[in-house]
């Protein structure tokens, strides 16, 4: 019997959505690179070295801003509910994981929402405490992520 309980009736993987894959990077990288080393040089070459060398400087920027996006974007939370337990385990992009568990009767989900944005913030509720949930996904999937959430809730808190 407590094995049927602790089955998960709902499991979600929450990723952040990133647009710009690999391929992507390396190929936006090689042309920002060549626009770089192309007018960087001619720049160098007419005596306006200074300008030269911040095109380099400004290719070193992009480059640092997209490895930190990409180390970012390893954050990730796993999202299940039982009979017996919510469970919201989240990731760092380090991999250091923390662990959230709530009693599926006492724990409330409270969504924030906007008339223009939608939904601005997740979180669960309960047992004095809280943790927002999915503050990294785009509306699209937060809504989708809301009405299937609050359906294993549902489902979870019928009588048998």
């Amino acid at each position: 019997m407590g094995e049927v309980a602790d089955q998960p009736i709902f499991a979600a993987e929450l990723v952040p959505y990133r647009s710009l894959g690999r391929k992507g990077f390396r190929i936006m990288l090689m042309l920002s690179g060549l626009v770089c080393v192309g007018y960087g040089g001619f720049f160098l070459t007419t005596g306006a070295w200074p300008i030269g060398f911040f095109f380099g400087l400004d290719f070193l920027l992009l480059y640092g801003a997209f490895r930190l996006n990409y180390r970012a974007a390893k954050a990730r939370e796993e999202v299940t509910v039982s009979r017996t337990a919510i469970s919201i385990r989240k990731f760092t992009p380090s991999g250091r994981m923390t662990e959230f568990r709530w009693n599926p009767f006492w724990a409330r989900f409270f969504v924030r929402r906007h008339d223009e944005f939608g939904i601005i913030s997740m979180s669960v509720q309960g047992q004095g405490r809280a943790t927002d949930v999915g503050s990294f996904l785009n509306p699209d999937d937060r809504e989708s992520f809301a009405k299937a959430f609050r359906g294993a809730l549902a489902t979870v808190t019928q009588r048998i």
